[in-house]
């Protein structure tokens, strides 16, 4: 049980900027095995996204509390997701070849394509926010901060790494998690839903969608990098978060326009 708390704190401190104890210590391995989780990691991120978002609504207006919000999450991961999500769109955004692709995936450099992508994502994400009511937008963080984090999890199960694994930013991560791990992760992701269900009986079909579209967008996004990389990096693990968060946000707002 300590030794799971340990992989907790030490998927919270790669991450996220949030001090963790001492007495956590950190091992190589241990990374690899924390991936199962990283949607635990998402479900802190919504939380305190969720906490600011109803403080903002409370002191200012819907659009500042959105805005005010969006910046606690990023401000908490390091961008680490949004960075992730605008290399990759540099990267895959042109008609180069793979070589090409992932080397400039590896430019700290931000180009057309990433800034782009970036400015439409959290636009986008922005706008959904702002079209859900406080009651609902902050369940749908939860869940949308979660569940992305286990369709990034997924292809480090599913996927071979693309890059040059003995190069790599951290290398555990190269690695593929074990079925257990995935399980774990999943299994977050569902206690959060039903948990959400459960609080309220109206949200089970925006729940529902959202965790439908999840695999949905996750499966195809997947097979598309396998295709044009050979694989995943750990870029395209933040973008798979950024896409799969969005469509959560999304499948909230459609369930509520259709009178679920």
């Amino acid at each position: 049980m300590i030794h799971e708390l340990r992989l907790f704190f030490v998927a919270l401190q790669f991450f996220t900027r949030v001090p963790v104890p001492r007495w956590v210590g950190f091992e190589p391995d241990w990374l690899n095995q924390s991936a199962r989780y990283f949607p635990a990691v998402g479900l802190v991120v919504g939380a305190v996204s969720s906490l600011v978002l109803w403080a903002g609504y409370l002191l200012f207006t819907p659009a500042v509390a959105v805005g005010l919000s969006m910046m606690a999450s990023v401000l908490l991961t390091g961008g680490f997701h949004e960075d992730g999500w605008a290399d990759t769109c540099d990267g895959l955004g042109g008609a180069v070849s793979r070589e090409r692709a992932l080397a400039i995936m590896k430019d700290s450099r931000i180009g057309a394509y990433g800034a782009i992508g970036l400015v439409l994502m959290l636009g986008t994400k922005a706008a959904a926010l702002v079209s859900l009511p406080l009651p609902v937008a902050m369940p749908a963080l939860l869940l949308a901060h979660t569940a992305s984090r286990a369709a990034a999890t997924s292809l480090i199960r599913t996927l071979p790494y693309a890059g040059d694994i003995d190069h790599a930013k951290a290398k555990p991560l190269a690695q593929r998690i074990s079925g257990g791990g995935l399980v774990v992760a999943i299994g977050s992701v569902l206690v959060v839903a039903i948990v959400l269900g459960m609080f309220n009986a109206h949200w089970w079909p925006e729940i529902a969608l959202s965790l439908l579209l999840v695999v949905v967008g996750a499966w195809p996004f997947g097979r598309w990098l396998k295709t044009r990389l050979g694989g995943y990096t750990g870029d395209t693990l933040g973008a798979t978060q950024q896409v799969t968060e969005l469509l959560v946000l999304l499948a909230w707002i459609a369930a509520l326009r259709a009178g679920w």
